[in-house]
């Protein structure tokens, strides 16, 4: 199974986007390292949307 290639060009762009990562260094993660930023990401995000 290959992973759809739109939601690889998601996560490459919210990983850059929040870590200014190049799109070099995001595709040498391995996959579920990658997701993981990704999830990561997302609760700070979330977080800090619930803070203000």
């Amino acid at each position: 199974m290959t992973y759809a290639t739109d939601r690889l060009h998601e996560e490459i762009a919210y990983v850059a986007y929040h870590f200014h990562w190049s799109l070099e260094e995001i595709l040498d993660l391995e996959h579920h390292d990658r997701r993981r930023y990704a999830g990561e990401i997302a609760s700070l995000v979330t977080r800090a949307g619930a803070e203000d």
